[in-house]
């Protein structure tokens, strides 16, 4: 298996190199690719060190099985055809595709069986918030059809990238040094403050960030589910939390909510109030599982229930679920 990662040098790239390894994923040759920038850095995989080699049109993908690719959408629409021209599959991480109607967008635990049918041999990984809230959704969706959902998000520095951690700290360390806080990566400081905005402003007054969890909702779940977002830039490193309500076409108990949390794909049950236990970012970071905490029935709505989740968006949000992808195609026997 040659297996190729794009943007490796990014916080996703690195995160895909440590889960490929984690996971024990069948490599024979591994290929990084970068940008000016990061050519020529080298990473160590598996006990050998690999050196990023600069992106450039031309034939560098011939004999590549898997393309991951997380180097934005700019790039992804630049090099998708050099990238599948012989045969590889290309596993994208950025927006590029995503709504295309022939391009799957894959949440293993719900729609695996889409990454199958690929004409332009591109597979979308969704946005890092719909992948944690859909995982859950998968789970009542069984029990009942979920019509409408509002969800607030509350998003951690790492989902703008490493520069964005960076800052974090660095913003933390100026304000009680008493210093001048630079402000670079987000519109206004983020240390001790909260950004009711991700991305850009659409005419109906929600944000693209927002925009992406109604549509790509739909795609992944085929169905006429209908969210409502609204997304928070947190000051935390790493980890992004949800606060979800569902409508259902019938109730949904809270002892049955809790017995499909816990047995459902991908997904842990922390929901203990008399200990105080539930999901929280700072002890999640790194995890792979989406944690469900905090499940009640919704007080405003006989048929809602609304509940409290977490996970590492670089991982489950990003790098695990594209690997997670590709191994289901091999599993399958449906690489190339």
């Amino acid at each position: 298996m040659n297996v190729a990662i794009v943007g490796a040098s990014g916080a996703v790239g690195q995160e895909f190199l440590r889960v490929l390894a984690e996971r024990d994923f069948p490599i024979d040759n591994l290929l990084l690719f970068g940008s000016k920038r990061s050519a020529g850095a080298t990473y160590d995989f598996k006990g050998k060190t690999h050196t990023v080699q600069l992106l450039e049109h031309g034939d560098a993908f011939k004999g590549v099985d898997i393309v991951f690719t997380s180097a934005g959408a700019g790039v992804s629409k630049e090099y998708a055809e050099d990238i599948t021209r012989y045969g590889a599959v290309m596993i994208d991480n950025s927006s590029a595709f995503r709504m295309d109607e022939d391009v799957p967008l894959v949440v293993p635990e719900c729609n695996a069986e889409d990454a199958l049918v690929r004409p332009r041999g591109v597979i979308a990984n969704p946005n890092c918030t719909t992948i944690m809230m859909v995982v859950a959704l998968k789970a009542f969706e069984k029990l009942s059809h979920i019509k409408r959902v509002h969800v607030s998000s509350y998003q951690a520095a790492s989902g703008a990238g490493q520069a964005a951690m960076d800052e974090l700290y660095e913003q933390y360390r100026q304000v009680l040094a008493g210093d001048p806080v630079t402000v670079e990566k987000f519109a206004y400081q983020l240390a001790f403050n909260l950004i009711p905005q991700i991305d850009v402003f659409q005419e109906n007054g929600y944000t693209k960030e927002e925009m992406k969890m109604f549509n790509e909702t739909q795609k992944i779940m085929h169905s006429d589910i209908v969210t409502s977002a609204t997304c928070v830039r947190v000051p935390s490193l790493r980890s992004h939390s949800e606060s979800v309500w569902i409508e259902t076409e019938r109730p949904i108990s809270v002892e049955e909510a809790r017995k499909a949390v816990s047995e459902g794909e991908g997904l842990v049950l922390m929901d203990n109030p008399a200990e105080k236990e539930y999901p929280m970012p700072l002890f999640l970071a790194g995890k792979d599982p989406v944690y469900v905490g905090r499940i009640r029935q919704d007080l405003a709505n006989p048929n809602g229930l609304t509940f409290w989740l977490v996970s590492d968006q670089i991982r489950k949000g990003a790098a695990l679920n594209a690997v997670q992808i590709a191994e289901y195609l091999i599993k399958v026997g449906n690489v190339k």
